[in-house]
């Protein structure tokens, strides 16, 4: 979509003019939504990576929107509501009609045996409880999270996904999607389903670490199906700070992501600012989500998309990082990694393991 053109989500008196003319906007599959290239993802505003201040998350999430960013992304997992109550909060007094809103069901407390539910009954409630923190009467997606956890996919295909047809029959979601790291997955469960799945969204796998996404892209594009990209940080492994202690890659991708970060450095640019730039440089992408509760690194991620372009020493490094870092690498993603950490922990517990 021209950056020209505004977007159906466009309300006079309330959006910033030049900004949404300046954003850029893609179709999210046949969904009918018309999304900003770069979206909010809300998982912060749970204090999930550092404890943020309200009163700026909350001018984020306004600030956001007002500058044309109309896809906001949070889950009942984050900050365990905590995220959907701020947002609730941030939303506020905006026009219903001038933003679109994903959350998602199924992953819910820190306990390991309490972590996933994916029954009928708990998703049923799990969109209640959402709709009453965010203080709205519907969300545009409803989303299975991390359905690579639950005790099989065949669950998902026959249970969870249907409860979230009910939950859009009831219109308390207009679109249903899945979410998840594992690319194989998303197959399964769209060719295991009579469900019509809209959207699919997966993290770290577009990135200048991982393009494994481009490999699907067909798959999605043939279904109709929108696609949204999480994280072209990967939750920190390409940045200076480098990732959390909890971060699942293995040590040889967090070293070359060191390794990347220093010479970066060493060359005057930023190995977060090359990232951004690769990620939202993908035309096949429709949107990809960035998490923050700060004002200073939205505005950096707006102007990703509205400002300037790489110069040409920041291109040349960045082409040399992929060529000498990230290309040579051998096995890219950690898939399965958390998952049969999560299985032997409830093992330990008695829980019985998957059965497929």
């Amino acid at each position: 979509m021209a950056a020209s053109r505004l977007p159906p989500t466009f309300v006079h008196g309330f959006h910033d003019l030049a900004a949404v003319q300046r954003m850029k906007y893609r179709p999210l599959g046949r969904t009918g939504m018309i999304v900003s290239i770069v979206s909010l993802g809300a998982s912060p505003l749970g204090n999930v990576y550092r404890k943020t201040n309200d009163d700026e998350a909350i001018q984020v999430v306004r600030t956001a929107i007002k500058k044309g960013i109309n896809y906001i992304d949070t889950a009942a997992w984050y900050g365990h509501g905590r995220s959907e109550e701020v947002l609730g909060k941030a939303l506020e007094g905006i026009p219903r009609e001038a933003y679109y809103l994903a959350t998602k069901a199924c992953r819910y407390r820190p306990e390991v045996d309490q972590m996933f539910d994916f029954s009928a009954e708990r998703t049923l409630r799990s969109i209640d409880q959402s709709l009453e923190r965010l203080k709205i009467d519907y969300v545009d997606l409803l989303q299975v999270h991390d359905p690579e956890f639950a005790p099989s996919l065949k669950m998902v295909c026959e249970e969870t996904i249907p409860t979230l047809q009910k939950i859009k029959e009831m219109g308390k979601c207009r679109f249903i999607g899945l979410t998840g790291y594992p690319m194989e997955n998303f197959v399964k469960m769209v060719e295991g389903t009579s469900v019509q799945v809209d959207t699919a969204l997966t993290y770290c796998h577009y990135s200048m670490n991982d393009t494994t996404l481009l490999d699907y892209m067909q798959f999605f594009e043939k279904r109709g199906i929108g696609v949204m990209s999480a994280s072209p940080l990967s939750m920190g492994l390409l940045s200076n700070r480098g990732p959390p202690k909890w971060h699942p890659a293995t040590q040889e991708i967090k070293e070359t992501c060191r390794k990347a970060a220093e010479y970066c450095q060493s060359q005057g640019t930023d190995l977060s600012k090359l990232a951004m730039y690769f990620s939202l440089a993908e035309p096949s992408i429709p949107t990809t989500l960035v998490g923050t509760a700060s004002l200073t690194n939205l505005q950096a991620n707006i102007d990703v998309v509205t400002g300037s372009s790489l110069s040409p020493k920041e291109q040349e490094v960045s082409d040399y990082v992929m060529e000498n870092f990230f290309k040579p690498l051998k096995k890219k993603d950690w898939e399965n990694l958390e998952v049969d950490e999560y299985w032997a922990k409830m093992k330990k517990l008695g829980k019985a393991p998957p059965t497929s």
